[in-house]
C-alpha cells in the first residue's frame, strides 16, 4: 500500500488541478479579419446596442441568454458571422473560421450544441461509472483514493468543457484547456501509482511533485507569457504518448498474470486513436457537427470499459493485499 504518502500526494495533485487562471484572448481567424465582417459588427453595434434599441434588446432577450452572458455585441457578431459566411459561399469560397472556430448554429444559449452535448454525456458517463466503482470497490483497496481523485478531476474537466462549448469566453476557454491538461497530467500520476507506487511510494511521491510543478509551469506560461495553442497541443500530446507507452508496457508485462489486462490496453489505444479525429478538421455538418464533436461523442463508451478495468484491478489488488503476496 502507498499509505499516507499517496493520500497526501493525491490531495496535493487535486488542489493543484483546481488552479483558476486567465490569459489573453485568442488570435484572429480569416473570417473575423474580413472588412465586411468588421464593418458589419461596427454598424450593428452602433445601431442596436445603444439607447432605446439596447433597452429593447435587453427586455426581449430570453432569460437563459442573459444568464449565460450573451450581450448585444455578441449577438451582432453572431449575425454578422452568418452574413459573411453567406457572402463567401455566394462567391464560391470555402467557409472561414471566426475567432478560432467554425461557424455553428446557435441552439438556445449553446454556441456549439453538439460538442456541449458530447461533453455533458462524457461527464455523465464518468459520474455513473465513478458511482459504480465506489459501490463495487471497498475503500481499503490500495488504488481507491487515487482513482476517486482522478474521477473528480475528470468530472471537473468535462464540466468546464460543457461550459466552454455552451459559452465561449476568456474564462471558460482557459478553464477548458487547463482542466484538460490537469486530467492528462494526473493520468500519468495514476499510471505511476499503479505500476510503481504501490511497492515504491517514494517514486510516486516524487513524480507527483514533478507533475505539480509541470502543471504550474504550463498554466503560468500560457497565462503570463503567451497562450500558444501549438505549444499547448504539443505538451499535451507528449504527455499523452508517455502515458500510452507506459500503460502498454505494463499491460504487456502483466498479460499472463492479469486476465483483464486487455481492457487497459484497449482503452489507451482507443483514446489515442480516437484523438486522431481532430485531424479531420472540417466545417460543421448542418452547422452543428464538426470533428471535435465527433471526437467527444466517440469517447463516451470508453468510460465504461475503462472503469470496468479499474474495478477489476482494484478488486484484484484488494484480494492480493495479504502478507507474503506480491502486488503486480
Amino acid at each position: 500500500m502507498t499509505g499516507r504518502t499517496d493520500s497526501s500526494m493525491t490531495r496535493l495533485m487535486f488542489l493543484a488541478a483546481a488552479v483558476f487562471l486567465l490569459s489573453a484572448p485568442a488570435s484572429a481567424s480569416q473570417g473575423d479579419k474580413e472588412p465586411v465582417y468588421r464593418d458589419c459588427v461596427k454598424q450593428c453595434v452602433r445601431t442596436n446596442c445603444t439607447g432605446a434599441r439596447l433597452r429593447g434588446f435587453q427586455s426581449a432577450q430570453p432569460p437563459y441568454m442573459a444568464l449565460t452572458g450573451w450581450t448585444c455585441r455578441d449577438d451582432c457578431r453572431y449575425q454578422c458571422m452568418w452574413t459573411t459566411v453567406g457572402l463567401y459561399q455566394a462567391e464560391g469560397y470555402s467557409v472561414p473560421q471566426f475567432h478560432g472556430k467554425w461557424p455553428f448554429t446557435r441552439f438556445l444559449c449553446f454556441e456549439e450544441p453538439a460538442s456541449a452535448l458530447a461533453s455533458l454525456l462524457n461527464g455523465l458517463a464518468c459520474l455513473l461509472m465513478l458511482l459504480r466503482y465506489r459501490s463495487a470497490v471497498p475503500h481499503q483497496s490500495p488504488m481507491y483514493h487515487t482513482i476517486t481523485a482522478f474521477s473528480l478531476i475528470s468530472l471537473n474537466a468535462w464540466f468546464w468543457s460543457t461550459v466552454f462549448h455552451t459559452r465561449d469566453t476568456y474564462l471558460t476557454e482557459k478553464m477548458d484547456y487547463f482542466c484538460a491538461s490537469a486530467v492528462i497530467l494526473y493520468s500519468i500520476y495514476l499510471c505511476c501509482v499503479r505500476t510503481l507506487g504501490l511497492r515504491r511510494p517514494a517514486i510516486s511521491s516524487m513524480v507527483g511533485v514533478l507533475l505539480i510543478l509541470a502543471f504550474t509551469s504550463h498554466v503560468s506560461y500560457l497565462t503570463f507569457v503567451s497562450f500558444d495553442y501549438g505549444y499547448n497541443m504539443a505538451a499535451n500530446a507528449t504527455i499523452g504518448m508517455i502515458n500510452l507507452f507506459w500503460w502498454l508496457c505494463w499491460c504487456w508485462l502483466n498479460r499472463k498474470i492479469l486476465p483483464y489486462w486487455w481492457k487497459c490496453g484497449m482503452v489507451v489505444l482507443l483514446l489515442h486513436g480516437l484523438a486522431l479525429l481532430e485531424l479531420l478538421d472540417f466545417p460543421p455538418l448542418f452547422w452543428v457537427l464538426d470533428a471535435h464533436a465527433v471526437w467527444h461523442l466517440s469517447t463516451v463508451p470508453v468510460h465504461f470499459l475503462f472503469y470496468s478495468f479499474l474495478i477489476d484491478d482494484s478488486l484484484h489488488l484488494l484480494n492480493t493485499e495479504k502478507p507474503g503476496v506480491k502486488l503486480d
